[in-house]
């Protein structure tokens, strides 16, 4: 799922080399957290939330077959 979002984020920034995924684990849930260059930060969120709102859609829809749950935080 690490590499999932890598992909997607370093795909809308204009900083790609700044994109920095920490990943917490836990039994049941995990918590990716996604830290990108100040700059970048508004086209991880989008308007209105919608493209991190996407991300988190990608993100659990894919996280549904290995039967474990992903929260993604984005770090200022």
């Amino acid at each position: 799922m690490k590499d999932l979002i890598e992909k997607i984020a370093k795909a809308l920034v204009d900083k790609p080399e700044e994109v920095v995924i920490t990943e917490i684990e836990g039994e049941q849930t995990s918590v990716i957290e996604l830290k990108v260059a100040k700059d970048d930060l508004g086209k991880i969120i989008g308007k209105q939330g919608r493209t991190a709102q996407a991300i988190r859609t990608i993100l659990n829809a894919a996280s549904k077959k290995i039967h474990k749950r992903f929260v993604l935080e984005l770090i200022e």
